[in-house]
């Protein structure tokens, strides 16, 4: 193995040194290090050394070392300081202390419950580790600092002062810089983003305005119209925070910026328009004033970074509306995008457009893995980016040169007025699927013949004719599905075998087009109603549970303020309707607590913001019991080969207790979160929803090492550290996704005490 680190030395000093690991003996590595000093002349020093000497002996070569999150060390991947466990986000550890051979003895070191789960609540975070501290976010979106090695509470910081929480706060993690003894954390809550001390979580008043940017402003738009956030933590190339958004994916939308934020004052550095402004490349792809009205393209599941390069790569999802875009026709580049641009200046280097012309939601859902595999006898270093199709695309990381052949498909026209569907769409030939591409009748559900009849009825009354089938009026199935293959939890890659571990959900969903309204803006409440809020919680406000959660009988549950405030301000992947005036505003709560229809005084819409269609919800396509309609598998967790694409295994994952108490296992289920997999031979994830458990499994055959019951469901990523020689791996227990019960514990796992002070090593194949 080997590694090359560039270090800083000083004005007209240059080092490079490599390390070559020679052997293993406890925790001493004895390497052979080659170094070159350019000082204006030329020397050459070459020695055999142990690891703990090599500090020392560069300090008295008069070599400074300086690191920053997001720049890798030797000896690294022992840590979880990052997003992800590193800017390369492939989600790996080299620690050993945990392996295939002990990973049975594990038990609860610690838990930390933040008494912030409420009804609707969520806790998705990837919690990052920054010397003996663990910082993670609570389903309130407080920000917590616990001891790493016991879950102690050292400080909080809560962005909402107090104030009571309605509605989904999600969150995926924090951004953590450091130059030297100065230090950031980074979070977003709302439409602010905070800077905090790491030491004592108070806000640092020298970053942007009173310690906060408001995401909204800089955008072209009025800020106060807008709904932008980023549940994404941003990722940081030296002075930089790179960060995405997560935005309304209906019209009105704001446009999805990529931003380039100062780490010390907040400023904008570098800003790049996923939708094109005139004179900018891809401007042509777009109706020529789409860029004032249009939304969406934007990066919400996250980036990762080459910093020796100097490359940061950031997946975009589907344009506003994500269904109907009668007023974006075109291939709207560069929405649904793979995007490789210079860090330092947000200028495009290559990208790669995986969705022509989006009309099925088709977000990359995740950010990409950087990786190194053999390739046609080359090393080669690469991306590696999942899709919610079920497929992985994979490009030379500084070309974009996809690495297995692409086939352009032919697409069905679309038969709804005022659409077009782009001629052909991408995918790849290799590697081969990890989900089922079509849903067809030889895969209706044979749980029970009622079941069966049921539900091949249905699927005879909608069109089911596999990817890129576009929306309709009839109903056109999505398989499989909004939420799946691949979701935004990613893969993780194992850079000693080259394998790639994805989990995935298979499940089928509806959707249908139905008629707006008036061209001319919403003249009653009700109208209001299905003209903004009909596409996620249904024309019947039944909603898609908990998802989109019902407004039946919302007025015993919340307070007319309270739902005003929602209104307002916005809630989980609900967007602000700031634009709505007053009149309409109070109309649709009087809608919605007491079923009055009254008429409301609303300007007309603009007309490039009118879309003629709307969506009747997100309905997942069940049988009468409420179980998919499709065959299982519906969840699995597959292993692939990345140097050669083939499949390794995969296997079902997760199963419906009610099910498995009646001897029906191994079904799989919906998961959300994604695994961790370590040079001990393991692999750690969660994300099963029903079953609330925790597993490992081993790594080169998905074998079930261990597993335990969480207090709710781990719908997140596990993040894997050590502490004074003890290796621990830590999950968030949340909830609260598609009918899985709410919860807000941190639950960190280690082997007894006792087994941890003699660490075993274990070969990782």
């Amino acid at each position: 193995m080997r590694r090359v680190s560039n270090f800083n030395v000083g004005p007209g000093i240059e080092a490079v040194v490599r390390l070559q690991l020679v052997r293993r003996k406890r925790d001493m590595h004895v390497v052979s290090i080659r170094a070159s000093f350019v000082t204006g002349g030329a020397a050459r020093f070459v020695g055999r050394i142990q690891r703990r000497s090599i500090l020392g002996i560069l300090v008295a070569l008069g070599i400074g070392l300086t690191c920053a999150a997001g720049e890798k060390a030797p000896n690294s991947y022992r840590g979880w300081a990052v997003y992800g466990g590193g800017p390369d986000n492939i989600h790996y550890s080299s620690l050993t202390q945990i392996n295939r051979r002990n990973a049975g003895q594990l038990q609860l070191a610690w838990s930390f419950d933040s008494h912030d789960a409420y009804p609707d609540s969520e806790m998705e975070c990837n919690p990052i580790v920054a010397g003996d501290t663990l910082y993670a976010t609570t389903p309130r979106l407080r920000v917590v600092a616990l001891d790493a090695e016991n879950g102690r509470l050292r400080w909080e910081f809560d962005p909402n002062k107090g104030e009571k929480v309605i509605g989904k706060q999600r969150n995926r993690g924090l951004t953590w810089w450091r130059s030297g003894a100065d230090q950031r954390l980074f979070v977003v809550a709302g439409h602010f983003l905070y800077a905090l001390d790491p030491g004592t979580g108070k806000v640092i008043k020298q970053f942007g305005s009173d310690g906060r940017v408001d995401l909204r402003a800089g955008l072209g738009r009025p800020p106060e119209t807008l709904s932008v956030s980023a549940t994404s933590p941003g990722i940081i190339y030296k002075d930089l925070l790179i960060l995405g958004s997560i935005v309304a994916e209906d019209l009105p939308s704001a446009p999805g910026d990529i931003r380039a934020f100062d780490v010390r004052t907040g400023v904008t550095r570098w800003t790049f328009h996923t939708i094109p402004h005139p004179g900018e490349f891809g401007y042509d792809t777009w109706p020529k004033d789409a860029w004032k009205y249009s939304g969406g393209a934007n990066n919400w599941a996250g980036m990762s970074l080459d910093a020796a390069r100097g490359l940061v790569f950031a997946p975009t999802g589907s344009a506003a509306f994500d269904f109907y875009g009668a007023n974006r026709l075109g291939n709207d580049l560069f929405a649904n995008t793979e995007l490789a641009l210079n860090a330092a200046t947000g200028k495009v280097v290559w990208y790669f457009q995986g969705v022509k012309h989006d009309l099925w939601d088709r977000d990359f859902p995740a950010p990409p893995s950087l990786v190194t595999i053999t390739h046609d006898g080359k090393r080669i270093d690469a991306v590696a980016q999942i899709t919610k199709s079920g497929h992985i695309f994979v490009f030379g990381r500084t070309t974009g040169k996809p690495l297995f052949p692409i086939e352009y498909r032919k697409v069905q026209p679309s038969d709804v007025d005022g659409e077009k569907a782009a001629a052909d769409e991408p995918l790849p030939l290799k590697p081969l699927p990890f989900a089922r591409q079509a849903f067809t009748e030889d895969l209706v559900t044979d749980r029970t013949p009622e079941a069966h009849d049921a539900v091949l009825k249905r699927l005879r009354q909608v069109r089911s004719n596999g990817q890129f089938t576009p929306p309709s009026l009839q109903g056109t199935v999505i398989f499989p599905g909004f939420d799946g293959g691949g979701e935004w939890g990613g893969g993780s890659f194992d850079p000693d075998t080259g394998y790639f571990y994805v989990n995935a959900n298979e499940m089928p969903w509806v959707l249908r087009l139905v008629d707006r309204g008036s061209a001319n803006g919403p003249k009653t409440a009700r109208a209001a109603y299905l003209t903004n809020c009909a596409s996620c919680h249904r024309a019947d406000r039944e909603g898609s549970p908990p998802e989109f959660p019902s407004l039946i009988d919302v007025g015993k549950r919340l307070k007319p303020s309270e739902i005003t405030g929602i209104i307002r301000k916005g809630a989980g992947r609900m967007p602000a309707f700031a634009r709505l005036n007053n009149d309409t505003v109070t109309a649709l709560v009087d809608y919605l607590t007491t079923g009055t229809d009254r008429s409301v005084k609303a300007a007309a819409l603009p007309g490039e913001s009118y879309l003629k269609y709307r969506s009747d919800g997100y309905n997942k396509f069940l049988d009468p019991d409420g179980y998919p309609a499709v065959k299982p598998p519906w969840g699995t967790l597959n292993a692939i080969n990345l140097s050669t694409g083939d499949l390794v295994w995969s296997i079902p994952f997760g199963e419906f207790p009610e099910l498995a108490a009646k001897g029906v296992r191994n079904t799989g289920s919906e998961n959300y979160g994604g695994s961790v997999v370590t040079a001990g031979g393991v692999l750690f994830i969660a994300a099963t929803n029903h079953d609330n458990k925790f597993h490992v499994f081993d790594k080169a055959t998905g074998k079930l090492l261990w597993q335990t019951q969480l207090p709710a469901a781990g719908n997140a990523t596990p993040a894997v550290y050590e502490v004074h020689g003890r290796e621990f791996v830590v999950i968030a227990a949340g909830g609260g996704k598609s009918g899985s019960r709410p919860g807000g514990t941190y639950c960190a796992f280690a082997l007894p005490s006792h087994e941890s002070s003699s660490p075993t090593h274990t070969p990782s194949r």
